[in-house]
């Protein structure tokens, strides 16, 4: 599969060239919009969920990823594509090894989105986007280490302001907590989302690197690859998160919490 999906990979390079652009800005635009809906409507669900009295941080890890399946959209559409060319097509564009690592940074990620809101739990929004704000400055560490990024004045300048930010919150820790939460609970929430930053930190050089092994040959890295090794590690960051749900029997409390709703109503 490997051979394939590498000739694969060399003839979508050179079929982009041939899009319009203004397809092209409208996919990037699409994109992006997507992502600033989930990174400012996500935290603010999550917070009311355990303001509200919510208290299984499974489910809410789980929820980071769940949406998962829509990516499926893109990766059938590309291979439908290919298979219409009269061709012999792979299901996948990317490399088996890399794939393997896609289960893999899955699973970190997963992990991560746990440690995210189980912090997320103990302090507010502000608090908590600031904090996990800090991953651009262990991204850039742990960038120059695993894909020799190199720094800018820009780069440093930004990473100052937030390392300066995340410790002005340290400082006022007693200010903001949500009611109800001790002050050992909002330092816990504290280095925990600080903890999810920096792992998170990690893992986004590392899809890097396997982004560079999966096109390899100098070849730009394509959309349909993207999205695949997106697909993989969402399913996978979910299925991490769906254990934990179970040996949490967080499912069973669903079940019984809605069927209380129901009779109540």
């Amino acid at each position: 599969m490997d051979v394939e999906a590498t000739k694969d990979v060399g003839h979508e390079q050179a079929a982009v060239p041939g899009r319009g652009r203004a397809a092209r800005w409208l996919l990037v635009a699409l994109n992006c919009g997507m992502l600033v809906v989930g990174t400012t409507g996500g935290p603010l669900i999550s917070r009311l969920y355990f303001s509200k009295g919510g208290h299984r941080q499974w489910l809410s890890a789980w929820l980071q990823t769940a949406g998962w399946p829509l990516l499926l959209v893109p990766v059938a559409a590309s291979y439908l594509s290919r298979r219409a060319r009269g061709r012999r097509a792979p299901l996948f564009l990317t490399p088996t090894r890399v794939l393997l690592a896609g289960v893999g940074l899955g699973f970190l990620n997963g992990a991560d989105d746990f440690i995210y809101a189980y912090g997320l739990a103990y302090l507010p929004v502000s608090t908590s986007a600031i904090l996990i704000s800090t991953q651009l400055a262990f991204t850039v560490f742990f960038a120059c280490l695993i894909v020799r990024q190199r720094l800018t004045a820009a780069t440093l300048n930004a990473v100052a302001l937030l390392t300066i930010g995340a410790v002005v919150l340290g400082l006022h820790a007693s200010k903001d907590r949500p009611a109800g939460v001790t002050s050992g609970k909002y330092w816990m929430g504290f280095f925990l989302t600080l903890g999810a930053a920096a792992l998170y930190g990690l893992i986004l050089p590392l899809v890097e690197l396997a982004y560079k092994h999966a096109a390899g040959g100098g070849r730009a890295v394509t959309y349909a690859l993207v999205m695949e090794m997106q697909l993989v590690m969402g399913f996978f960051a979910t299925a991490f998160c769906t254990v934990g749900m179970v040996v949490n029997k967080d499912f069973q409390g669903l079940f019984f919490g809605l069927a209380n709703y129901i009779k109540g109503h």
